[in-house]
């Protein structure tokens, strides 16, 4: 595909998965969108591969922004052997966003991904413009050390109720937060072709184990991190209880905070055409 089509491809169902190599690492990676700019690379969730992203969210940032989607080491697609601490984890990430070439990017970091942006952002200031955190906490956050127990509970849920374990951890069991999980499971299945590899239970059992210990961790001086950041999550989060969201909006320097009503941990899926706008503009300023 040459440059010129694939600066076409609008839409993320249809983006091409590539594999970069470094670090002994073969990273599977989408990219669409524009080709100049600084552009926004997607760190993801718990469990999660390339095919979790809410394809609303990413078209609509990709709209005005080269967005990069990727599978750290050892998830999905991408070789490797997963590690078990977020600090690892964003060496790894690093790596890839060096292998690409870029030497400026945004970040925009869900959940176990905020996480990881966050220590990007901190060992990293000439690497990251600016980030955006969405349904995550800080080191040591309150309840961020329950997630495996949340999470083994939900799937179990899940299990027993024929859904999808996204329906309970990421929404609200009000019937706006039932309806938003049907609509954005429903999203994710969108792209028929060419699918990503689920992740394995190896690589899922490291990723609980580094999220227990970033719960369990020291609190870290956020005030280093000095790019504008946008804290976003809904006003019910049972995965990262949102007083987290507020920790961090009160910590870091240069921040700014939206809080979605009636929404869970997937706050930002859930409210996708409002929280577009506001990212959008976000990285405009």
């Amino acid at each position: 595909m040459s440059d010129q089509q694939e600066a076409l491809v609008a839409s993320y169902q249809d983006a091409q998965t590539r594999t970069v190599s470094a670090g002994g690492v073969d990273f599977a990676y989408r990219e669409l969108g524009p080709k100049s700019g600084v552009p926004v690379v997607f760190i993801t969730h718990l469990a999660a591969v390339l095919d979790n992203w809410d394809p609303r969210v990413v078209d609509g940032i990709a709209a005005r922004h080269r967005v990069i989607t990727f599978d750290n080491r050892g998830v999905g697609a991408s070789t490797g052997r997963t590690p078990d601490t977020i600090e690892a984890m964003a060496k790894d990430a690093v790596t890839f966003i060096r292998a690409l070439g870029l030497t400026k990017v945004d970040l925009l970091g869900f959940s176990m991904g905020g996480m990881v942006a966050q220590v990007i952002a901190a060992a990293e200031p000439r690497l990251v413009r600016k980030l955006i955190l969405a349904g995550t906490g800080p080191a040591g956050g309150e309840g961020i050390k329950n997630v495996t127990r949340i999470s083994h509970l939900d799937t179990v849920r899940a299990l027993l109720t024929l859904q999808d374990p996204k329906q309970f951890l990421f929404f609200t069991r009000t019937p706006n937060g039932r309806r938003a999980g049907k609509q954005f499971l429903g999203r994710l299945k969108e792209r028929t072709r060419n699918r990503d590899k689920a992740i394995s239970l190896r690589a899922y059992g490291a990723q609980l184990k580094a999220i227990h210990r970033w719960g369990l961790a020291k609190p870290a001086d956020l005030s280093v991190i000095t790019a504008p950041v946008l804290v976003a999550n809904g006003d019910h989060d049972r995965m990262v209880p949102t007083s987290n969201t507020h920790d961090l909006a009160r910590r870091l320097p240069n921040s700014e905070l939206v809080i979605y009503p009636d929404a869970g941990h997937g706050g930002i899926f859930q409210f996708h055409e409002e929280f577009v706008t506001k990212a959008l503009e976000f990285l405009a300023r």
